[in-house]
C-alpha cells in the first residue's frame, strides 16, 4: 500500500473485510485514527495481523517534525500533507495469511518483523555490496517499514516478505517481543565497534588492550540496553559509568549493573571521571542521549585514542568546532544505524535472530524498561506529544492483544 493510498483514503467505499484501522500521521503533531485499504500480500509475503508496536525515540521525532525520512528521487522530504505515514517500526504480530509461495511459515504463528525491505527481501539473484557484506541496513535498494514511507506497525495489518519474519516459538509477551528491533540495534553497534580499529577493545586478550572503563551517556531505552549487553552479553567486568538526569533512568541502570550512575546536572560528569579513571578517561564512550552537551564534555571524558561509539541522534544546537578538542586526542568515531547483519541460511535476518534469542534466553531483561502499555490507536498521539517528556517514561509499547488477554 502507497503513502498515497493512504491520502485518498477517505474517497474509497470498500467492505470491512478489506479495510483495517491504522494510526495516520496527516500533518506535523497530527494522528488521526482512518479506516484504509488493507494489504494485498504478493506470493512471497505474508501478511501480520500486529499484536504489539514499540514506540520509538524516531516516531517522536518524525512525528514532531523534526525528521522526515520518506524523501523522493532527489532526497527532499515529501510532506506529510502530501503523503501521511504510519509510523511504526519496533513490530510483532502473528500470521494472518500467507503468500501462495510461502512454504515455511503458517497462519497463526507468532513473529517479529525486520521492517527492513534489502536485496534478500526483494529476491534479488545478486546482492548488492552492502548486502553481500553483512550491512543489510545500507543496501542499495532499501527501505523501510514506518520510517521512510512504506506503512509500519501502527496499523490492524502489515505486508512484508516471508523472510522478513522471525518465529516466536516460546511464550513471549507481545510488548516484550516487540522491543527485539532495538536490541537488535544495539548488537549491531556493538558488532560494529568490535571489528573497528581501536587501541583498546572490551574482549581484549592483552589486559594492556583491554577496556576497563565505559562511559554510557544517556540511560533511556537504548542506554539501558548497552548497559545490559556489556555486562551480560560481552561478559564486561570493568568500570562502567551510566550518566543520565533522570533518576529513575539511574536507578535501572545501577539494576542492569552500572557502577557508577551519575545526574550530569547535578555533579560535574569529567571531574567525576576523572576520579574513577586517574585522570585518564574512559577507553569506550557510547553516545546514547542525543544531547549536544556531551560532545563539548567529551575531550575530558574520553583517554587519547579511546573509542566513541556514536549511536544517539539530535545533538541540536551544537557548534561543529567542538570536534577540534575530541579530535585532538585521536579517538576512532565508529557510527551504526539499525539492526543491520547478515541473513541465516533461510534468508532470515540473523540480528534479529541473535536479539529474539537473548530476549527468550533471559540474557536481557525488557520488561523493566516498559513503563507505558497503550491498547488502541487513539493513544498515540498522547504519548507522542505528551508522556514520552515526562520523568516517569522510559518507553511505550502499544499492545494491541491486551485487551484479548484480559
Amino acid at each position: 500500500m502507497s503513502a498515497a493510498s493512504i491520502t485518498n483514503q477517505n474517497n474509497l467505499q470498500m467492505p470491512s473485510s478489506q479495510t483495517m484501522k491504522a494510526s495516520v500521521l496527516c500533518d506535523v503533531n497530527r494522528l488521526e485514527v482512518r479506516d484504509i485499504p488493507r494489504p494485498v500480500i504478493s506470493p512471497y509475503e505474508v501478511l501480520i495481523r500486529v499484536s504489539a508496536v514499540g514506540l520509538c525515540g524516531t516516531d517522536v521525532h518524525i512525528f514532531a517534525g523534526h525528521a522526515n525520512y520518506n524523501t523522493n528521487e532527489y532526497g527532499q522530504p515529501i510532506p506529510l500533507a502530501l503523503q501521511p505515514q504510519i509510523l511504526g517500526h519496533e513490530i510483532t504480530g502473528v500470521v494472518e495469511q500467507v503468500g501462495n509461495a510461502v512454504t515455511d511459515l503458517s497462519e497463526g504463528e507468532r513473529v517479529v518483523v525486520d521492517q527492513g525491505l534489502n536485496c534478500v527481501s526483494r529476491r534479488h539473484e545478486v546482492l548488492c555490496d552492502y548486502c553481500r557484506t553483512e550491512n543489510s541496513h545500507q543496501c542499495e535498494f532499501y527501505r523501510e517499514h514506518g520510517i521512510t514511507g512504506l506503512p509500519g506497525g501502527l496499523a490492524e495489518f502489515i505486508a512484508v516478505p516471508a523472510v522478513n519474519t522471525v518465529k516466536i516459538t516460546s511464550q513471549l509477551d507481545p510488548s516484550i517481543a516487540a522491543l527485539v528491533e532495538p536490541l537488535g540495534c544495539i548488537i549491531h553497534s556493538s558488532d560494529a565497534v568490535a571489528k573497528a580499529s581501536t587501541r583498546h577493545a572490551v574482549r581484549a586478550e592483552s589486559g594492556e588492550q583491554r577496556v576497563r572503563s565505559v562511559l554510557i551517556c544517556g540511560a533511556g531505552p537504548a542506554g539501558l540496553l548497552f548497559t545490559q549487553y556489556l555486562r551480560n552479553v560481552l561478559m564486561y567486568e570493568g568500570l562502567l559509568f551510566v550518566s543520565d538526569p533522570n533518576e529513575r533512568k539511574r536507578q535501572l541502570a545501577k539494576n542492569f549493573g552500572a557502577d557508577e550512575a551519575i545526574d550530569p546536572v547535578a555533579s560535574d560528569l569529567v571531574e567525576l571521571i576523572h576520579e574513577h579513571t586517574g585522570g585518564k578517561g574512559v577507553e569506550y564512550l557510547i553516545e546514547a542521549s542525543g544531547s549536544g552537551a556531551v560532545f563539548r564534555a567529551m575531550p575530558g571524558l574520553i583517554r587519547k585514542q579511546a573509542t566513541v561509539l556514536c549511536y544517539g541522534h539530535g545533538h541540536a544546537g551544537t557548534d561543529l568546532s567542538v570536534l577540534s578538542s575530541i579530535f585532538f586526542k585521536e579517538p576512532v568515531l565508529v557510527s551504526s544505524v539499525g539492526a543491520s547483519g547478515g541473513f541465516e541460511s533461510d534468508g532470515r535476518p540473523s540480528v534479529y535472530t541473535r536479539a529474539l534469542k537473548l530476549i527468550e534466553q533471559n540474557q536481557i531483561d525488557i520488561a523493566p524498561l516498559i513503563t507505558h502499555r497503550y491498547t488502541s490507536f487513539g493513544d498515540v498521539e498522547k504519548a507522542l506529544s505528551s508522556d514520552v517528556h515526562t520523568a516517569d517514561y522510559v518507553k511505550g509499547v502499544v499492545d494491541l492483544t491486551a485487551d484479548l488477554r484480559g
